[in-house]
């Protein structure tokens, strides 16, 4: 019955949508497809109640959740209840960091503001050649879903020339503006990146303060799901050994994915285990951790503004490259930082650590792809808000 409802509102959606009136001072906030609160989105919208633009915007947020805390003057909206498909309809502006599903309708009248979730090292969209995600290998299909929604973006935000060349590519975003301007997600890793402020996030994140932290962040595998969209929590990481070796000096953070949906016990672990699941803005984690240890994931883009250690727990890498997605650039040679095997190799890793032989590989690393980031990639967003909705 839930899903007729839902299908019936749907219809009635795509019928109307066309002649109700567009408001350009109202703009739709998204981030995750509505998970939680977090990334480019969040922080283009908390520059704005800085900036009192709430007062001047009416400004809806979009959520599966609509319990989560939001600061400023806004509206929370129920992901695919009625009021969503009504402020899908009325809004003149849309601020989204992924695709939306194939039923929305975006009028002429109306602004989409792309703000993407990260520089990519493995391929995406129409630069794929194979699929096994979630159980689908249906590429062409796959394509096309991309091909439908990525014309409706009238700006994309890119955090670096590089992300900017693929994108004109993988999204086929060949004739609009990339706003090349760095991450929205990213101006707190610059404003706040001093003694006071982590040990604030500290406190309010409830780590000790007398431990150095590692933030643990792997991204997740396409062919390892419990269901469709549902992700398991991938990872060869021994964290009895890892506890052992480190549980004097250390403790880790990690943190999942937002399309892990596994349920773990880390009760074995607790006082050296701490995480964090999608609700959480990972922003908070970077600034307060000492070292990162990934995998694929995108957070090697964002850490490397704090120029803080970062090592490589790549157990799975021939198989991830030539099996799953493929990389853009050159993984083993051109990232600043150890590549780890297993866990016996990854503890090494951490403990003999040196900076010095990193430094001149992490510089060039970071001028690539952290070049532009400056702390004030919201109030560029927000002039190009200011702009359309004249």
């Amino acid at each position: 019955m839930k899903q007729l409802i839902k299908n019936i509102t749907i219809q009635i959606y795509k019928v109307l949508t066309y002649l109700i009136p567009v408001n350009k001072k109202m703009i739709i906030f998204q981030s995750s497809n509505g998970r939680n609160y977090t990334g480019n989105p969040r922080y283009i919208y908390e520059e704005m109640v800085r900036e009192g633009l709430d007062q001047e915007y009416e400004c809806i947020w979009f959520f599966f959740d609509t319990s989560i805390e939001v600061p400023g003057k806004c509206k929370k909206i129920r992901n695919n209840y009625f009021p969503y498909f009504w402020y899908l309809m009325r809004a003149g502006i849309w601020v989204f960091d992924s695709r939306q599903p194939l039923y929305v309708r975006k009028k002429k009248h109306i602004t989409y503001i792309q703000t993407w979730h990260g520089t990519p090292l493995k391929k995406l969209a129409l630069d794929m050649d194979r699929m096994d995600m979630g159980g689908s290998t249906d590429i062409e299909n796959y394509h096309e879903q991309f091909r439908v929604t990525c014309k409706d973006w009238d700006y994309l935000v890119s955090q670096n020339k590089f992300s900017t060349d693929i994108f004109r590519s993988c999204f086929a975003f060949k004739d609009r503006p990339i706003l090349q301007i760095g991450y929205p997600r990213n101006d707190i890793l610059i404003n706040d990146n001093s003694p006071a402020k982590i040990r604030e996030y500290k406190e309010k994140l409830g780590l000790p303060l007398d431990k150095k932290i590692i933030l643990y962040a792997p991204t997740w595998r396409d062919n390892e799901y419990s269901e469709k969209g549902k992700y398991k929590f991938a990872s060869k990481l021994d964290f009895d050994k890892a506890k052992e070796a480190l549980s004097d000096k250390y403790i880790f953070i990690v943190k999942y994915h937002y399309l892990v949906s596994d349920k773990i016990d880390w009760t074995p672990y607790k006082g050296f285990v701490y995480t964090f699941d999608e609700t959480k803005d990972i922003a908070w984690l970077y600034l307060v951790s000492d070292m990162l240890i990934t995998d694929y994931s995108s957070v090697m883009f964002d850490y490397s503004i704090l120029n803080r250690p970062m090592l490589f727990f790549a157990y799975d890498l021939e198989d991830y490259k030539e099996n799953l997605r493929g990389f853009y650039f050159d993984f083993v040679n051109d990232i600043p930082g150890p590549i780890s095997r297993d866990t016996d190799q990854l503890i090494k890793d951490i403990k003999e650590y040196n900076e010095d032989s990193w430094k001149e590989k992490y510089k060039n690393y970071h001028d690539k792809f952290n070049g532009i980031d400056d702390g004030h990639a919201s109030q560029k967003v927000i002039d190009v808000i200011k702009k359309v909705s004249r």
